[in-house]
């Protein structure tokens, strides 16, 4: 046990650095951290490397990158240090090793020298003959002279734990109350290239952590008796256990990197999700939402909120399902009540990675922004759908594309219609009157003007007057509002682009 008194709580999550971060670990996170939070404890991130075979560089830094987009901070981890480091189990193989000494001195491990081969031809049998593929204990009682001596000899050792015939198989789960797990097999803890596998990692670490709580997923409900196991071998306190439901897909599938695309934390962001939707709606998905005076669902609610009340006896542990509409509605709640200024900065990564804005906007192009932003905040659902919007705003009157099905929709009347439209446009000065006064070019008058000249003087509906010059101003069938767009290119523009339309029909 570390030296260091680190109550009252601790808590971490320890996500494995083997490609894009999954959507799991931040569900994983919010649990811990808001339990954490709520008892005024310690959360705690480790990075669990010790798989070789899958780290990818650049991992690591993607789990710090979106688990502090979405606010789910720790108080001790490898970028920030902390008491009971290192927190990389790479930097920590040294700690193994005396653990691992101590149950091959008590019998609780033994050293088995089988090759690979030869443990692939003892399950492929035990599959033909239907039975429970295990380890068979070639090895067992058996030194390393006299294990040479027999087929599917290897000569680096690996040390597996000797499982009890009477191993209890039964423990308390903070979600599930009172948990049966099938029986383990005599499992594998240190491997033949030193490092140590996560059941030997994962016991002493957190031992060593001082974890009060391992909270982590149903899947690992089956490894919890060998757990439990090291820490009475090793004479260790056991942490209080809670085993979360897994994200599944609408059929009840497990949510998984290799078939969908939002199983990557990395997606959420090029998206153009908002953060705090995701921690809503992850929350929402294990727990219950809190009711209003009615007894009506409260389904928006920040961090703090879903923190303060956090029980575990509240998780649902059904596998909830990852409804992407769900999210898509919650976020589009996000953003409608974002600040103006808040939602216009969270657009500029999107527009500046299409083109649409430079890394460096000038002050007018952020002002023109901000106009536009108002427009379209009540309109869209990612972030992401900003772009199509804005971006017609931005490019050159000549270079204005008019997309093929706007086009298509334009019907036989759009060039008189345009031409009306260039008409009583022209005549609408768009000079400041004074300093106090602004330009007669504003939303107002162009809708009183074109509504007099379209719609009660030619007698067009309103679809088939203002389509026609939608189309030229955007580009598109759908667009921001006409009126005020045309406000915001200002006069010049506006007649270029009617004029344009006009004269390609």
């Amino acid at each position: 046990m570390s030296k260091h008194n680190l109550g009252p709580v601790r808590l971490r999550v320890a996500p494995s650095p083997t490609g894009d971060p999954h959507v799991g670990t931040a569900y994983m996170a919010l649990f811990n951290l808001a339990f954490a939070r709520q008892q005024g404890g310690q959360f705690l991130l480790r990075i669990e490397d010790t798989d070789r075979a899958r780290f990818r560089e650049g991992s690591e830094q993607q789990v710090f990158d979106t688990l502090h987009w979405l606010g789910l901070t720790w108080d001790e981890g490898p970028d920030v240090g902390g008491p009971v480091g290192p927190y990389r189990q790479s930097e920590r193989l040294a700690t193994y090793r005396p653990y691992v000494e101590k149950l091959l001195a008590a019998g609780h491990a033994y050293k088995c020298w089988c090759s690979p081969q030869r443990l692939q031809q003892m399950r492929e049998e035990q599959q033909r003959a239907k039975q429970a593929t295990g380890y068979d204990r070639l090895c067992y009682g058996k030194t390393e002279e006299e294990r040479r001596q027999l087929p599917g000899f290897s000569e680096t050792p690996v040390v597996r734990m000797l499982i009890p015939d009477d191993v209890e198989l039964e423990f308390n789960d903070l979600i599930r109350g009172r948990v049966n797990a099938p029986r383990p097999d005599d499992q594998v803890i240190l491997k033949a290239d030193g490092f140590p596998t996560y059941h030997l990692a994962v016991v002493v670490d957190d031992h060593e952590m001082q974890v009060t709580h391992v909270v982590r997923g149903e899947e690992w409900i089956s490894s919890t008796p060998k757990h439990i196991l090291l820490y009475r071998w090793l004479g260790l306190d056991l942490p209080k256990f809670a085993h979360m439901p897994v994200l599944r897909n609408v059929d009840k599938s497990k949510i998984s990197k290799r078939k969908n695309p939002e199983a990557r934390l990395t997606w959420f962001v090029e998206q153009g999700y908002v953060p705090e939707a995701i921690v809503n709606f992850l929350a929402l998905l294990a727990y219950p939402p809190a009711k209003d005076a009615e007894g009506n669902d409260l389904e928006k609610f920040t961090f703090a909120e879903f923190s303060r009340d956090f029980a575990w006896d509240k998780v649902n542990p059904i596998g909830p399902m990852f409804d992407l509409k769900k999210l898509d509605w919650l976020n589009g709640v996000y953003i409608r009540d974002l600040e103006l200024s808040d939602f216009t900065s969270r657009l500029l990564p999107y527009l500046e990675r299409e083109g649409v804005l430079s890394g460096n906007p000038s002050l007018g192009e952020l002002g023109r922004l901000k106009d536009i932003a108002a427009l379209i905040q009540t309109r869209i659902v990612l972030l992401k759908d900003a772009v199509p919007l804005v971006q017609p705003f931005f490019v050159g009157d000549d270079m204005l594309e008019i997309a093929e099905d706007a086009r298509r929709d334009l019907g036989p009347n759009a060039a008189h219609v345009l031409s009306a439209a260039i008409d009583v446009l022209g005549d609408i000065d768009d000079h400041l009157a004074s300093l106090t006064e602004p330009s007669a070019w504003n939303v107002a008058r162009i809708e009183a003007a074109l509504r007099a000249e379209l719609v009660e003087k030619l007698g067009l509906k309103a679809r088939a007057a203002f389509g026609p010059l939608r189309t030229a101003v955007s580009g598109a069938k759908v667009s921001p509002p006409l009126f005020e767009s045309m406000a915001i290119l200002g006069k010049t523009s506006t007649l270029a682009r009617l004029h344009a339309l006009r004269d390609s029909l």
